[in-house]
Order: C-alpha cells, then sequence, then structure tokens
C-alpha cells in the first residue's frame, strides 16, 4: 500500500534492526516541522522505543503510524541490511547513512533496485551544508561519551582536588586526531578539569586546539603535515608514519588518557598507539579508541570490547553515538530535516542535481546501473 494520497508527499519513519542501534532518524519535533510544511509523515510502530520516544508523541506531532516502508521517502540511520532493501520499491527514496565509502555496502543493490538513495555521510563539508552535516552532529556526541567512558575507567580523578588529605594532581589526557569528535572530547575532558593535550597531523588546527583551552603537542623534527581533502587527514607514507611513531611512542607515555579519533576515509584507520606506547603507559592508563570500527588506531584494539592489556585499559567502543540515542536522534533528525528541505519544492520531492550538495550527496539515482 502507498501511503500517497492526494498528491501529499509521504515520509516514512522506519523502526532501526540493529542490535547496537537505538538513534531514530526523525523525532516529534522535526516531524511536526514537516507536517507544518504540508508534508505527510507515517512513523513505524515503536521506531523510536530505544530512543525512548512513545509513538504517542509522534502522532502528537502529526504524524501517523503505519507502514513507513511504502512510503515516498524512506529515512533511518543505519545503512538498511538486505531485508530492508527488499522492502523499497522502484521509484522510492531514501535517506540515511549508507556507507558509500565502505567496499561492502548496499549501494548497488539500491541501483538495482532503482531506488534514487541520498547518503548522509556524502553531504559536502561546506558551509551552507553544516546543518545537514550528520558526521559532525554524531561525531560530537561520541567525542562527549568517550570522555565519560575514559573517566569510568580511569584509576585516577580528572580535576584537581585539594583535601585534608592532601592535594590530588588532575589526570592529563591526549587526543589523538582533532577533527569534531577531538575537539569535543578535548573541550569535554577540560570542562572535568584534565590537562588536556591535543596532537594531529593537520598542524593548521593548532589554533582549535587551544580554542578549547587545550595544548598542542608538538612533535619537533618529527613533525609530520598530512592535511587531506575535506577536512580529513590524508594516508600518511611508510617514511612519514615511522617518524611520526617513534615521537608519538614517547609522548604517550606521559600520559593517564589517550583518546583516539583519527580516520582517513575508505582506509584503515592509522596506528597511532603502538603496543610499546601501551606497555610504556602507566598501570591504571586508559586508551579510548574510537576508530574501532575501522581497525582501530591503537594496536592493541579489539572493536568493541574493553581489554586489559600491560595494566593498561584499552575500550574500543562502537556506535558511541547510539549510546546517547535521545540527543543523538534530535541531532541526527534536524540534519535529515535540512536536507529534505533542499530535496523538496512545492510538496514534491524535486532534488536539483545542480545542486553541489544534492549531486554529492546522491549515491543512486534512478536509471543509473
Amino acid at each position: 500500500m502507498n501511503h500517497r494520497e492526494n498528491n501529499t508527499l509521504t515520509v516514512g519513519v522506519v523502526a532501526e534492526t540493529g542490535a547496537d542501534e537505538r538513534r531514530v532518524a526523525l523525532v516529534p519535533k522535526t516531524v511536526a516541522s514537516l507536517v507544518g510544511a504540508g508534508i505527510a509523515v507515517v512513523v513505524e510502530a515503536c521506531a523510536g522505543q530505544r530512543a525512548l520516544i512513545p509513538d504517542a508523541l509522534y502522532t502528537a506531532a502529526g504524524a501517523t503510524t503505519g507502514d513507513a516502508w511504502s512510503a515516498d521517502v524512506v529515512v533511518k540511520v543505519a545503512p538498511p541490511s538486505d531485508v530492508e532493501v527488499a522492502k523499497l520499491r522502484r521509484g522510492q527514496s531514501l535517506i540515511g547513512f549508507l556507507a558509500p565509502r565502505d567496499t561492502e555496502n548496499q549501494i548497488g543493490a539500491l541501483k538495482a533496485a532503482g531506488v534514487q538513495a541520498f547518503a548522509m555521510e556524502a553531504i559536502p563539508r561546506i558551509s551552507r551544508a553544516q546543518v545537514m552535516d550528520a558526521l559532525s552532529s554524531q561525531a560530537n556526541v561520541a567525542g562527549y561519551k568517550a570522555v565519560l567512558l575514559a573517566a569510568s575507567e580511569s584509576t585516577r580523578f580528572f580535576p584537581m582536588l585539594t583535601t585534608a588529605a592532601g592535594t590530588v594532581k588532575p589526570a592529563t589526557v591526549l587526543v589523538l586526531g582533532v577533527g569534531v569528535a577531538g575537539l569535543q572530547a578535548l573541550a569535554t575532558a577540560k570542562r572535568l578539569g584534565a590537562r588536556t593535550t591535543g596532537y594531529d597531523v593537520r598542524p593548521e588546527v593548532a589554533d582549535q586546539v587551544r580554542s578549547v583551552g587545550a595544548q598542542w603537542l608538538s612533535l619537533g623534527e618529527n613533525e609530520v603535515a598530512a592535511a587531506g581533502e575535506g577536512g580529513y587527514a590524508r594516508e600518511l607514507s611508510d617514511a612519514e608514519r615511522a617518524l611520526q611513531q617513534q615521537a608519538l611512542e614517547e609522548a604517550i607515555t606521559r600520559f593517564d588518557v589517550v583518546i583516539t579519533t583519527a580516520l582517513v576515509p575508505g582506509r584503515p584507520a592509522p596506528r597511532l598507539v603502538t603496543a610499546t606506547a601501551v606497555r610504556g603507559m602507566k598501570a591504571g592508563s586508559v586508551v579510548v579508541d574510537l576508530a574501532g570500527e575501522t581497525g582501530g588506531n591503537c594496536e592493541l584494539t579489539e572493536p568493541g570490547q574493553t581489554v586489559i592489556r600491560h595494566r593498561v585499559t584499552v575500550a574500543a567502543p562502537t556506535n558511541l553515538a547510539a549510546t546517547m540515542p535521545e540527543h543523538a536522534s534530535e541531532l541526527y533528525a534536524k540534519n535529515v530535516t535540512a536536507l529534505l528541505e533542499l530535496l523538496i519544492t512545492d510538496g514534491a520531492l524535486a532534488p536539483d542535481f545542480d545542486d553541489e550538495v544534492v549531486a554529492a550527496s546522491c549515491v543512486s539515482r534512478e536509471g543509473e546501473h
């Protein structure tokens, strides 16, 4: 059954099926804005349940509950499974994280099914598209939660404490990779009272590190500059990697907590924390590796696990943003709604493929093979 009535465009919010996925693509506030613009919104039963949003709040915002997979535009968070792709029909549109840079994704299947698909992670990082930048919004959540995880696993206080029994020095925190997640981690650790330091192979971000009250880690003559496209770092050469690793191994041992966030799009995560570096850290120290899903920045990382190696805790949480589903969903929903507003004209889905945001984010277009 197609929910389109009287030529009204319908947007479907489906329930996520991943075991660790608690987010939902739209929240009641964004549903209300779409309904107010003349868009019909259909929400699959219990779609927001794991984000602690009951169906009643969606219906109060103007949505109906029903078969969201039959809507003109289906919105979701995680990439679709084989079963989910099979629910889509030719001519529909899909918006969500679609992993376009991964070697194994469903984009080929979506093209074969005749589904027009827009990948949230393919939205260009330009000023005009900031409100649609879901990678950044979710990275903010992950960076914040990484610090809370580190504080929970640490055997030491983060802030300096002066007590009758004496003064406790503040913990020292090093963040490797200072994109959105890294900067949020530095800011959060600073708010908790830690002494914070940041490092990145893009030396031009040093001012951003200082802007959140952290120090910049200089590797001296072993400093490597590796700025890449789209605000990411490029992959290092073998010689550059050796220089960086040697300098980092010594520096890492001076910190109580190391949080790593370094990613290279379409490539395995760069190794920044060696087993030798972990072995040199003080007992009770913590490494939180946010790059576990692409192999990890730490040589001892076990993706999705928290392990103790050489008396150091190495945590590699996956899908960390989903552990804060309320705010993560709220931020993601604003990103999705902003993209929808760009794609919809006069109540109809009418993407302008001459627009650089639309062109870049569309990874499957009707008629493509």
